[in-house]
């Protein structure tokens, strides 16, 4: 196996058989070695193949300032997470968390804690993603030492909400973060109630909420499937839902240029019902108890 470039004496990038490029690690992998020598395949450690040349070069400029430790701890981690979320990692998250890693660490180190602002929304809405980024704390402290707070959870697991965008812009899943949390906010306010997080059709809600704010994203307007009939259905059953969901249109106008289709309006009057109906029998059961 040939160097490609030498990152430091313990990293180096090389071609496998497929002509494919590969970040291999070994303890001294590299030492006083040049491009176009030749590994010893017994030092090899551990291997990344990348497909994107952008993360290649990304990950390679990182690691000639970042210890590849992180970038090792990183591994786990997203191994860790991709044997638990539904959806394709993007590679990109070898470069963005070993980043947060490092920058962390240093934090930790010079006693500087930073404050999470969206810890309270991503540990509501994005419970799986948080629950594997308390795993990662706990990685981080077996091979650091470094007890991280809770807040590194939450920009964890707000990388990975973000790897479903396949891009590097944390800025994305905020994004999406402040327009799931606005539309709940929305529908709280309209009935002027507070919805049952505990229940399965309080998840369903900010799951077609998630993936809704994934296509706001995206840019990607869905094809309108529901006929007329269904439309105008939906709208007289549920009165007061579909109201709801017009004022939810009305501020995604307003704050986003984004409208609802038609198909967006059926399904979330449907969800909004649900989420409230179930609320409002659950109240109207305990009021004729108590009575």
């Amino acid at each position: 196996m040939e160097i490609k470039k030498v990152l430091n004496n313990n990293v180096v990038i090389t071609m496998n058989e497929h002509d494919q490029e590969m970040v291999v690690m070994g303890k001294g992998l590299a030492f006083q070695k040049r491009p176009g020598e030749v590994i010893d395949p017994d030092q090899i450690e551990k291997t990344f193949i990348l497909q994107n040349l952008e993360t290649s070069e990304k990950l390679n400029e990182l690691l000639k300032h970042t210890s590849e430790k992180y970038l090792d701890i990183s591994s786990e981690i997203l191994a860790h997470a991709q044997s638990i979320l539904p959806y394709q990692l993007d590679e990109y998250l070898y470069v963005a968390l070993t980043d947060h890693i490092s920058f962390a660490i240093s934090r930790y180190e010079q006693g500087i804690e930073l404050k999470n602002n969206l810890l309270y929304e991503v540990r509501k809405y994005y419970k799986k993603e948080f629950e594997i980024a308390q795993t990662a704390l706990d990685i981080i402290q077996k091979h650091t030492g470094a007890r991280l707070p809770e807040d590194d959870a939450g920009s964890i697991a707000l990388h990975l909400v973000n790897s479903q965008i396949s891009g590097e812009n944390m800025q994305t899943a905020v994004q999406m973060t402040d327009m799931v949390n606005s539309i709940l906010n929305i529908v709280k306010y309209y009935y002027q109630m507070d919805l049952d997080e505990s229940s399965i059709n309080y998840e369903r809600f900010v799951t077609h909420l998630r993936y809704f704010s994934i296509r706001f994203v995206r840019k990607e307007k869905a094809d309108d499937t529901v006929d007329d009939f269904l439309h105008d259905q939906v709208m007289l059953k549920y009165q007061h839902a579909y109201a709801c969901t017009e004022r939810i249109n009305l501020f995604l106008e307003k704050n986003y240029n984004w409208s609802l289709s038609q198909d967006e309006k059926v399904y979330l009057t449907v969800h909004i019902h649900r989420v409230t109906n179930r609320h409002n029998k659950s109240e109207d059961m305990k009021n004729s108890e108590n009575a």
